[in-house]
């Protein structure tokens, strides 16, 4: 008799034993289930914000290039010839490509800048119009040599966007100019 209770006994714990491994395996099996879930959603929500990024990215302006000028003394046309003008100008360019191509036609936008503001007289000038007008023709003239501004487009063009005209230069078709503002960094009405 004393055989049989001590099998008993022995048998006993051996379920007993089984019983934890199992429930040891689900706990773990649970646990890694869980835990790959959580990678899954953490890497979906890493792309997300990488692709959030890249394209916030891409609507991101670039840095642009400014070039200032030489300062301008300019005769007004007012009446009896006697009031000037002193302007400091700045272009804000879109990169440093257009820089070196204004820089090579420096000496014709300067000219053309000289005649624009001849033109004008000083009480036009004073007004905040008056130079914001001036800003746009300047910005015109600058824009011209690189085939965006309004002379550009008066000249004949073919169908061609990058045609040759008849002295032998190329044209752009109409697009984003790559001068962007024209800036006065001082202004002296005397």
């Amino acid at each position: 008799m004393s055989a049989t209770p001590n099998a008993a006994n022995n048998a006993a714990p051996a379920p007993a034993k089984g019983k934890k491994l199992i429930v040891l395996i689900v706990i773990i099996a649970i646990l890694a289930i869980g835990a790959a879930a959580a990678f899954i959603l953490l890497s979906k929500r890493h792309s997300n914000a990488d692709e959030e990024e890249g394209g916030s990215s891409k609507a991101a302006v670039t840095v642009p290039t400014f070039l200032p000028l030489d300062s301008l003394v300019v005769n007004l046309s007012d009446p009896g010839g006697d009031r000037f003008v002193q302007i400091g100008i700045t272009l804000e360019l879109a990169d440093e490509k257009t820089a070196t191509t204004v820089k090579q036609y420096l000496p014709s936008i300067r000219n053309g800048i000289l005649m624009l503001v001849s033109q004008r007289t000083a009480e036009e000038l004073l007004e905040r119009d008056g130079k914001e007008r001036l800003a746009a023709d300047v910005l015109n003239e600058v824009s011209a040599p690189l085939g965006y501004g309004n002379q550009a487009k008066a000249k004949k063009r073919s169908r061609d966007e990058d045609a040759e005209d008849e002295d032998g230069e190329r044209r752009r078709s109409p697009g984003k100019n790559p001068v962007r503002r024209v800036l006065f960094s001082s202004f002296i009405i005397q």
